[in-house]
């Protein structure tokens, strides 16, 4: 959520549970637009009826490096869950998946901080555009 706001990003949806850890928020979740989808079907069906590519992100046999990929200008980014990552509905669900190149020891990193490098990697190419 708080990665969500700094980067002005349109909205948060949240796939499965309603109740979520609001604390790492900061409050942020006062200002950004959420909704929820009971599963990810619901949610890329909602993404398709928008036109709306879902990019998965995720350290993932397959994925694509996302240092050398272009986002699309309008896309929803999806991140897994902390821990087993992005399900394997949500990988048949996404047009791409993107894995963030990583050189320690670790499999993983967080999902904020992998939200937080997407959505970077985003502005770079689209924000700075105008």
């Amino acid at each position: 959520m708080r990665t969500a706001n700094a980067f002005l990003a349109k909205e948060i949806h949240i796939v499965g549970r309603r109740r979520w850890n609001r604390r790492g928020a900061m409050v942020t979740d006062r200002y950004q637009h959420v909704r929820h989808h009971p599963d990810t079907a619901e949610l890329t069906a909602w993404a398709a009826a928008e036109g709306l590519p879902v990019i998965g992100i995720d350290n993932l046999p397959g994925a694509v490096p996302l240092e050398t990929t272009e986002l699309p200008r309008r896309c929803v980014l999806l991140f897994g869950q902390e821990g087993p990552g992005l399900t394997e509905e949500a990988r048949r669900h996404a047009a791409l998946v993107c894995s963030i190149a990583q050189f320690g020891s670790t499999r993983s990193i967080n999902a904020g901080a992998a939200a937080a490098i997407a959505m970077h990697s985003w502005v770079r190419i689209h924000a700075a555009a105008g």
